[in-house]
């Protein structure tokens, strides 16, 4: 065989399978759980990973104010933004955050992993996640999943 009969595969949009999978983030590190999410989302899970198409999968987490991390992060950590105007930087610390938006916790730390693209902010919109253990997703038919 020449190497000129060597394909390589590209996935296309319209021959993808997508699924849903359903994460408990109880007692797991946030920067760990955060990995495996932006993996699925993007779909490197998958042997038809193609980097400019969104071949990545929906994914559910439950149990967000159940995250934990390591070290002095829950002491130490802040969540910054700017809020447009001459001196509006706010920060944030970890502990008020989790006890505010435990969600937004995970959505942060997964949308660093994503690209900063349109292919990320697209991918970014499959993450839904819940505080407790109950979600509206029955629909989607979530597939658990121990990470």
């Amino acid at each position: 065989m020449t190497l000129k009969n060597k394909k390589t595969y590209m996935a296309k949009p319209n021959e993808l399978q997508k699924a849903w999978f359903l994460l408990d983030a109880e007692g797991k590190t946030l920067g760990r759980l955060a990995t495996e999410v932006a993996n699925i989302l993007r779909g490197k899970h998958k042997p038809t990973f193609t980097p400019h198409v969104d071949t990545g999968d929906g994914v559910v987490i439950i149990n967000a104010e159940k995250i934990s991390v390591t070290g002095a992060k829950e002491a130490n950590k802040l969540y910054r933004y700017y809020t447009g105007h001459i001196g509006g930087l706010r920060e944030i610390p970890y502990r008020r955050m989790m006890e505010r938006k435990p969600t937004k916790i995970i959505e942060h730390a997964v949308k660093g992993m994503l690209p900063k693209t349109k292919l990320g902010r697209a991918q970014i919109k499959k993450l839904r996640i819940f505080a407790g253990s109950d979600h509206n997703l029955t629909a989607q038919k979530p597939i658990a999943v121990e990470v």
